[in-house]
């Protein structure tokens, strides 16, 4: 018991570094996306249908993903990955961050004002959003693990119908 308490606090420090990692890379992202919206601004109406189109036919292509997917494997899911680096790099090619960026800012924020100041300091709420919503999908994912792994056929079909439902939504 004392073996397994040690592994899960070393995975757990492991796991904090990663997400410092997140959060940094996010901040970023959303720093640079609250200048870029300011700059495309002017723009973002006429462009808002061709981002909707593109981000519908990418979440109907994640839907297909997850519906086909096959049992995950106990030995691959054990890769490591905890590094500060990781979890920072990773996020400029994780398009959920920048999306998120980009639409929570020029829709919610950019309307309302344009002062550096605040656009810094929206760029860190939002973080802090997106990082919360990290965590809170991590625990759920700890504490509903053995039901995902039980039915993770079922909760990836459904998970898909979701995503086709919200993809559709997008062009409406």
């Amino acid at each position: 018991m004392l073996r397994s308490l040690r592994c899960a606090v070393q995975h757990s420090k492991k796991t904090l570094h990663l997400i410092g990692g997140v959060a940094a890379g996010c901040l970023l992202i959303m720093v640079l996306s609250s200048y870029f919206n300011l700059i495309l601004h002017q723009y973002i109406p006429r462009i808002t249908p061709v981002l909707n189109l593109i981000g519908c036919v990418y979440m109907l292509y994640l839907a297909i993903k997850i519906m086909g997917s096959k049992p995950a494997d106990s030995q691959e899911n054990k890769v490591n990955h905890y590094s500060f680096l990781f979890g920072f790099t990773l996020q400029f090619i994780n398009p959920k961050v920048i999306l998120y960026g980009l639409t929570a800012l020029s829709v919610f924020i950019l309307p309302h004002t344009q002062s550096q100041q605040e656009l810094i300091l929206y760029s860190l709420l939002l973080t802090l959003i997106g990082i919360s919503a990290n965590l809170t999908w991590a625990l759920g994912g700890r504490l509903f693990q053995r039901f995902l792994i039980k039915y993770e056929r079922p909760f990836y079909i459904s998970m898909g119908v979701l995503l086709i439902c919200t993809a559709i939504s997008f062009i409406k």
